[in-house]
């Protein structure tokens, strides 16, 4: 199972996240909210935003990969769904941000969710039409 090993390397990096988010919390001593920080707000939503995407495009990603997608493809898609959150973290956790690097996380995710979404539909048309 591929996609076991990505939502390993995503267990690891929501980890990393979540320490990033209660290291912030400490420095500021806030432990509740965010009291108008700036860089913790962008903490809380880095890992927020992780917490809402990365969980529904692994399960698409082992439904493709369950469907039959190759082997090939399923890495594919990991490693651009990692290369999209490592981007969208990087650019939502600077205080000035480059816009460019969470829209390009963005598409990426975008780009894996879709891309399995419609890959498990065709597989299984394909099964039924057989």
């Amino acid at each position: 199972m591929i996609t076991a090993i990505y939502a390993a390397l995503f267990g690891l990096m929501f980890v990393v996240l979540s320490i990033k988010v209660v290291a912030k919390r400490r420095q500021f001593m806030i432990g509740l909210g965010s009291n108008g920080e700036v860089s913790l707000q962008r903490a809380i939503r880095v890992h927020g935003n992780f917490a809402e995407y990365v969980p529904f495009a692994l399960l698409l990603m082992f439904l493709a990969e369950y469907s039959g997608l190759a082997a090939h493809y399923v890495h594919t898609l990991g490693m651009v769904l990692l290369l999209g959150r490592l981007s969208h973290a990087y650019g939502v956790q600077q205080v000035k941000e480059p816009l460019k690097f969470r829209v390009f996380g963005m598409l990426l995710t975008f780009g894996v969710l879709l891309f399995s979404a419609v890959t498990i539909l065709v597989l299984h048309w394909l099964r039924q039409a057989i």
